[in-house]
Parts: structure tokens; C-alpha cells; sequence
């Protein structure tokens, strides 16, 4: 995330505006795909009030990237929250990344609903790659709070 203005190049990490946001008593969940990067983990474990606020769930086969804000607002988009995916490279290292961001109900509810059932493990009784899931969200207790990613 660009910090500072006028041609500004230093960038925050996602992280600190978690944090930001979890001291404001933000809800956050997170669908991941694997295990977050070392530093995420490591950022993670030294911030006491994001441990608590931040829900991680990992699914094998997540490869969407939405934000949804206050059930009002949306982004969908194609980017990784890396540096190349959020356009932290240097020029000439950025990926081409496509997205778009908006407040059509009809949206909202589709992207909300997709989030949801991935969430509470409503896809894992038919997905193909059950076997080698190691937490299959079905068998998670219930609500944000719930952590079946202890690698996070």
C-alpha cells in the first residue's frame, strides 16, 4: 500500500493496516490458498490485538481475491497481496494485474455469498482434493473467530 504523497515510493505493509484496523475494532477473515510467507507469520506473531481480530482459513483451491468492506464495497481482482502483485517492484518487475472495485448490490451479494460458503466449508463435501486437504473447512467449528490454520 503507497504511504507518503508526492511521488512518495515507500509502502506499508498490508499488515500495519490491519493492525490499524483491528484497533479499531474491524472484523478481518482471510481465504487462503497455503500457508502465508514467513514474515507475514512472523509480523503476525509479534501483534497480540491482530492475532486476536485476524481469522485465517486455508482452502487448497481459494484462488479468488476479494475485499469486501462493511457488506457496502467490493474489490475483485486477479493481484496476490505480494510486492509484484501490489505494485511494491521497481518498474519493469510489476505484474499486470487487473481489478475493479464497486458498490452494486447484486455484486456484494454474489462475491459475499462466494466468501461465505468457501468459509464454512460448504464446498468441501464434493471437492476432489479432500484427501489431500490438510483441514477441510467442514470440520472447523463454526463463526469468524475459528482458526483451523495453526500455521498462521
Amino acid at each position: 500500500m503507497r504511504a507518503g504523497g508526492r511521488g512518495a515510493r515507500a509502502y506499508r505493509s498490508i499488515l500495519d493496516v490491519f493492525d490499524d484496523l483491528a484497533a479499531r475494532g474491524v472484523e478481518l477473515r482471510i481465504l487462503h490458498a497455503s500457508a502465508p510467507s514467513r514474515a507475514f507469520r512472523a509480523t503476525l506473531a509479534k501483534s497480540t490485538r491482530l492475532k486476536r481480530a485476524l481469522a485465517l482459513r486455508a482452502c487448497p483451491r481459494v484462488h479468488f481475491k476479494i475485499v469486501i468492506v462493511d457488506g457496502a464495497f467490493v474489490y475483485l481482482g486477479s493481484a496476490n497481496w505480494t510486492g509484484a502483485g501490489l505494485g511494491a517492484k521497481g518498474e519493469g518487475r510489476r505484474n499486470f494485474e487487473l481489478g475493479f472495485a464497486g458498490s452494486d448490490d447484486g455484486l456484494l451479494d454474489r462475491a459475499q455469498e462466494m466468501f461465505d460458503h468457501v468459509w464454512r466449508g460448504a464446498a468441501c463435501g464434493g471437492c476432489k482434493l479432500r484427501d489431500l486437504c490438510p483441514g477441510p473447512l467442514d470440520l472447523v467449528a463454526s463463526g469468524p473467530r475459528a482458526r483451523p490454520d495453526s500455521r498462521a
